[in-house]
């Protein structure tokens, strides 16, 4: 079984709404959520002329790979009505994987660990809601860890 972290972000539209129908999508795509965090407001990232956002992480387990685990999300991501116009611009769902296991993944298309993780408090956050003694795979520190290092930035 398969453990994978996987953030999501919403600042268009009835958020939380959204994000409940993403949960619900996930579940009926072979993803059994094992953990939610909080859910926080944010400012955005990147992109600044949008609405705030609501953002946190879910643990999932599922048989998928990695490779099904992203395109099924991306499914879900454009039954939701995301359209992919501005980088990091505003969206009605996005679903990131974070972590796979602890595999690596450097494709043109799939990054995993998350490349930008260890980088946004949005992510780092809601991670140490869930598991704050993960050891990111790459950087080996755990998000406890980052997260104290980004907040000391």
């Amino acid at each position: 079984m398969n453990r994978v972290f996987i953030a999501f972000g919403s600042n268009i539209g009835d958020r939380y709404e959204t994000v409940s129908k993403a949960f619900e999508l996930i579940e009926k795509n072979d993803m059994k959520i094992i953990k939610k965090s909080e859910i926080y407001e944010t400012e955005p990232y990147g992109y600044k002329e949008q609405p705030p956002f609501i953002n946190g992480v879910i643990l999932v387990e599922t048989e998928l790979t990695c490779r099904e685990t992203l395109e099924r999300l991306l499914d879900i991501e454009k039954k939701l009505g995301r359209e992919r116009i501005i980088r990091w611009g505003p969206r009605t769902i996005d679903l990131d994987i974070i972590f796979f296991n602890d595999d690596i993944y450097s494709e043109e298309d799939l990054k995993v660990p998350h490349p930008d993780m260890h980088n946004r408090e949005f992510v780092l956050k809601p991670l140490c809601d869930i598991d704050p003694d993960y050891v990111h795979p790459i950087i080996n520190k755990s998000v406890r860890e980052l997260y104290a290092m980004l907040k000391e930035k």
